[in-house]
């Protein structure tokens, strides 16, 4: 069996043949990389968190992207805060670069713990997190060497 070999300097034309978008992401103060997306059509920063099971939105940030919201059972855990009260927010566009979700959830609470760890080191708050339903969805690589974020169409 003959296997294909892609040179890391052709992985863009690879992806992009592949019908992935590309995404540049940026490398903040406290090793996130943050990057900008839309929810509703509104412009806001965001984290990439492979870790997080759910993409989620600050509560703070309900009113900034026009978001109905119901209440929610689950607690969220993470980045030290537990056991946090969350709503969620259903069947909004998201808008990353030229990739669309139609249909995209949000998992909403209160993000001032992981804002306050973001001004420790003297980054810029977020309205919220791009999690790993995101990234499942849209079959998501991340290029760390090249600081870009692969999504497909």
């Amino acid at each position: 069996m003959r296997k294909k070999i892609i040179e890391v300097s052709s992985l863009r034309k690879f992806m992009e043949s592949k019908n992935f978008q590309r995404v540049s992401l940026k490398k903040i103060n406290s090793n996130h990389f943050e990057l900008k997306a839309k929810v509703n059509g509104v412009k806001g920063n965001f984290i990439l968190d492979t870790g997080a099971s759910n993409s989620c939105i600050g509560s703070d940030s309900i009113a900034h992207f026009n978001l109905d919201v119901a209440e929610s059972e689950v607690k969220a855990a993470g980045a030290g805060a537990t056991n946090m009260f969350t709503q969620i927010a259903e069947g909004y566009t998201l808008d990353i670069g030229d990739w669309r979700q139609k249909k995209a959830d949000f998992v909403v609470f209160d993000l001032q713990h992981v804002n306050e760890a973001l001004q420790t080191a003297n980054a810029d708050a977020v309205n919220g997190i791009i999690g790993a339903d995101v990234l499942k969805k849209s079959r998501a690589v991340i290029d760390y060497g090249r600081n870009c974020l692969y999504l497909k169409t």
